[in-house]
């Protein structure tokens, strides 16, 4: 079985989970997540701790059992506190800012590139070179921020682009002249 499959998920107070067939929907402060759980997966709900456990035990069902408590947990963590992801922008003259609900990028290209989030999740911009995404769903906010890393993703000769808050690149020696 799967170490992290065997560790029970604790609710705290104020977040309230519902199990209607192979549905589990959990209720928190900042919104409400749902996943639809595998058919080899059995989960039940014991004094707000959810136990998951594998009907059958075999290669596959071993997999989504530590996959599917992660992910119910990341959903108690996001109903609860939410996610964010920092991204920092470097480069000469390149900026960003907001427009209505659009993020304007200017990062060298000869026209701005503008992302629109979806539904759940807020960007912010800090000073024209951080932007902060917001939201309850972990995948979602980790793909916006991959999305928006992608459009100029940091280039290890001149360290510019857009990359993690954190994340460190590895300046690399450009070609040597005679």
């Amino acid at each position: 079985m799967s170490r992290i499959g065997k560790k029970s998920i604790i609710l705290p107070p104020g977040i309230q989970s519902e199990i209607k067939e192979d549905i589990i929907t959990i209720i928190g402060p900042k919104g409400t997540l749902s996943y639809n759980l595998s058919k080899m997966i059995n989960i039940e709900n014991n004094n707000n701790q959810l136990h998951l456990s594998p009907i059958k035990i075999n290669k596959e069902s071993k997999a989504l059992h530590g996959l599917s408590r992660t992910i119910i947990n990341n959903m108690v963590i996001g109903v609860s506190k939410g996610f964010e992801k920092k991204l920092e922008i470097r480069g000469v003259g390149y900026r960003c800012q907001m427009s209505e609900n659009h993020l304007i990028l200017n990062i060298g290209y000869s026209h701005p590139i503008i992302i629109k989030p979806p539904k759940g999740i807020s960007i912010k911009v800090e000073e024209n070179v951080n932007i902060i995404v917001k939201g309850i769903d972990k995948e979602k906010v980790g793909q916006v921020a991959a999305k928006i890393r992608s459009t100029r993703p940091p280039e290890p000769y001149k360290e510019k682009g857009i990359r993690y808050s954190g994340e460190i690149i590895r300046k690399k020696v450009g070609k040597a002249g005679k």
